[in-house]
């Protein structure tokens, strides 16, 4: 079993990941809310890390990007505080506790991520700013809009998940 060292220093590295991949994407003109460029570290620390270290992956690397780079912007370094916190958990929760495979894993995870931000989203847009919120715009831009990042995610992070999770695993045992 890997030790609270390990969890600390790959909980680092994904945020720094996390922090650096959106903006190496948007050096390039590749749009986060596209390409989802932070949520790939936040889902890899969900099937590498316990829930703790990775419920806080996904609520520290929104912040930290916000705080470095000012992306993402105000209000919705909130929301996706929320968010990425939902997937790093769930994730975990649902691969590392319950067994789950990969997919479904990364499926759940997703939907929960996603009715979470559009729960946190309704919060901030109607309660906080006072203004109406659009549901039917908002859960586009998520489900539609989105659509290359949710790709990238349902290629590559099973790709990644085998390659650095599985091969952790394999030599754990032996």
């Amino acid at each position: 079993m890997p030790s609270k060292n390990y969890h600390l220093t790959a909980s680092g590295l994904l945020i720094a990941i996390g922090i650096l991949l959106p903006v190496a994407f948007h050096s390039f003109k590749l749009g986060g809310q596209i390409f989802l460029p932070m949520h790939l570290p936040v889902f890899m620390a969900g099937f590498m890390l316990p829930w703790k270290f990775a419920g806080a992956v996904g609520l520290i690397t929104p912040f930290l990007s916000f705080l470095f780079t000012s992306m993402p912007p105000v209000p919705a370094v909130f929301s996706m505080m929320a968010e990425l916190f939902t997937y790093g958990f769930v994730t975990s929760i649902v691969y590392n506790k319950h067994r789950l495979g990969i997919y479904s894993s990364l499926i759940a995870s997703m939907l929960a991520g996603r009715f979470v931000s559009i729960v946190s989203n309704w919060i901030i847009t109607e309660f906080i700013i006072g203004k109406t919120f659009n549901f039917v715009k908002f859960t586009y831009g998520l489900f539609v809009v989105a659509l290359p990042g949710i790709a990238i995610q349902l290629i590559l992070i099973p790709i990644l998940v085998k390659l650095i999770v599985i091969r952790q695993q394999k030599r754990e045992s032996e």
